[in-house]
């Protein structure tokens, strides 16, 4: 995918031309697919093909979550070619959809039988073959200086405008924290990322004269809320595009003379040395999941460097099981490739070992909020589903709609399958 920061923001689309042939490797694939689809509670409809016949899989009965395949050659083999990269391709062609008949939430209910399973889709013994046939990250996507200012704009300068759409007017692009989950709706959604937001300063001390410093400024909501409270807010980014909106709103709001957005690498507060335990807080909240886990030593080590004594540091994270990251921390995977370029989720494990090996951080409080990510993700992509019109008329064409709308729903799956989770953890300073 090309992408340019214009009215036409998304060109071409390289790696879904031409469609890759059929062949053994395909009929192979088709065979997985099968075995371990008939395993799930869901239906997939197959449509007639050249080489295999029309049929109906999965054991799911009415109102099960269903798919259909309109292109089996092409699905198959897209599958065949590049495994779970291949399957989102082949959803961003049409070579499979959930069905104009389908209820609104049909593909991420279809996802999310998938990711409870995730572990074993694929039969054990075939599972000792997967470093061999995985696609790893390419080097020119790790989060290293040189690389990591491209893989934020790859997503965070594609278009102010385009957030604004499907975000609500927090401009908040992380968990919301409802009152309750299951009966929220669009309108709850301001409040709840103002109570996610109040929850982390609270955590952080964050109060009166506070020097906070966050890294991963979003559109500058947090920084707003923290000033209000009368700190001092130092707030760095790497997008160019949230930079000068977070500026507008932070002076819309009547703060520019408390907070701070610098257009920053976390990693240069290590290379300033009058920044050492310059702040009494520090916030970041879902950014260490683009930090790539090579990078996650310095990470931590840039909060233990700036934290003053008696200092918090309060992050938001997107959480996988610890094996599972260990096991596909180097895989390419449909969103490294298309959504967040060096991204790499990490384990509580991971948080709690990378600070006590490399810093004087101990975790002293966790919250889980995965229900409340499922939840919030499936009102932004009913918002940016209606907003299809706007979309188009922002210069983004039906391939980037279906991407955007399988994103939101496989992110959704994650959490509401409970293969993913994001976590508030507040950590300080072991007093030893």
């Amino acid at each position: 995918m090309t992408i340019t920061h214009d009215r036409n923001p998304v060109r071409s689309w390289p790696d879904l031309q031409p469609t890759p042939e059929a062949g053994p490797a395909a009929r192979i694939a088709r065979r997985l697919f099968r075995s371990a689809v008939s395993r799930l509670d869901v239906t997939v409809h197959v449509a007639a093909g050249a080489s295999y016949p029309a049929e109906t899989i999965g054991r799911g009965g009415r109102g099960a979550p269903a798919i259909h395949v309109n292109r089996p050659e092409e699905f198959f083999a897209r599958i065949a070619r590049d495994q779970l990269i291949g399957f989102g391709e082949a959803y961003l062609t049409g070579a499979w959809d959930e069905g104009v008949d389908g209820p609104p939430t049909a593909l991420g209910d279809f996802l999310t039988v998938l990711a409870r399973d995730m572990a074993t889709l694929v039969p054990r013994p075939l599972q000792a073959l997967r470093s061999a046939v995985v696609t790893r990250v390419p080097r020119s996507h790790e989060g290293s200086r040189g690389n990591t200012r491209a893989n934020v704009a790859h997503h965070y300068d594609l278009s102010n405008e385009l957030f604004a759409l499907f975000l609500d007017p927090t401009l908040t692009y992380s968990a919301a924290l409802f009152a309750d989950p299951a009966a929220a709706t669009a309108a709850d959604l301001p409040g709840a990322q103002h109570r996610k937001i109040d929850r982390l300063l609270d955590q952080a001390g964050v109060g009166e004269g506070t020097r906070l410093l966050e890294i991963g400024t979003g559109w500058g909501e947090l920084a707003v809320r923290a000033a209000a409270r009368g700190a001092s807010v130092h707030t760095i980014t790497l997008s160019v595009e949230q930079q000068a909106l977070a500026r507008q709103r932070v002076a819309a709001a009547g703060y520019a003379d408390r907070v701070e957005v610098e257009l920053c690498d976390y990693r240069a507060l290590l290379d300033t040395a009058f920044t050492r335990e310059a702040y009494d807080a520090v916030v970041s909240v879902e950014m260490i999941e683009a930090v790539g886990w090579q990078y996650w030593p310095a990470y931590f080590r840039t909060l233990d460097h700036v934290l003053a004594p008696g200092g918090r540091a309060a992050l938001q994270a997107i959480t996988m099981p610890h094996d599972r990251m260990l096991a596909t921390r180097d895989t390419h995977t449909f969103i490294t490739k298309y959504i967040f370029p060096g991204g790499a989720l990490p384990s509580v494990r991971a948080i709690e070992e990378t600070a006590a090996r490399q810093t004087s951080l101990r975790v002293a409080d966790t919250l889980s909020l995965g229900r409340h990510y499922a939840r919030t993700l499936q009102l932004w992509d009913a918002t940016f589903t209606a907003a299809a019109p706007e979309v188009r008329a922002l210069g983004f064409d039906d391939t980037f709609r279906r991407m955007w709308h399988f994103y939101l729903e496989y992110s959704r799956a994650g959490f509401a399958s409970g293969y993913l989770d994001v976590q508030q953890l507040t950590l300080a300073k072991d007093p030893r």
